[in-house]
């Protein structure tokens, strides 16, 4: 295999609608209700950074795929994506700061 992920990849959501139709239609009304809404309080291009932010978090190359283009699409410039990066990896390292705080507490509490 000279690959792990593709956009190749998204052809697979028709299978998924084959097999699993509830589950896979549920997952997507829920994402684009959410992400995608044009009626509610956060504005478009705000929800796209944000989901770009979780996704650099969460490591998901295809969202990082989709919501780049689609934070692109609404309008958000290069010099939003670059400041979007720098706080999605300050919030990363963040949360690896208090899950050491955890850490140090279970330590302290373990009883030898």
């Amino acid at each position: 295999m000279s690959y792990y992920q593709s956009s190749n990849d998204f052809k697979y959501v028709t299978t998924l609608l084959k097999y699993a139709p509830k589950e896979t239609q549920a997952f997507i009304d829920f994402d684009h209700r959410s992400v995608k809404r044009t009626e509610g309080h956060i504005p478009v291009k705000i929800r796209e950074l944000i989901a770009l932010a979780v996704a650099l978090t969460t490591q998901c190359a295809y969202c990082i795929e989709v919501h780049s283009k689609n934070a692109k699409r609404v309008g958000a410039s290069k010099e939003e994506l670059a400041e979007l990066i720098s706080i999605a990896a300050a919030v990363r390292a963040g949360a690896t700061m208090g899950h050491g705080f955890l850490a140090m507490r279970l330590f302290d509490e373990m009883t030898s």
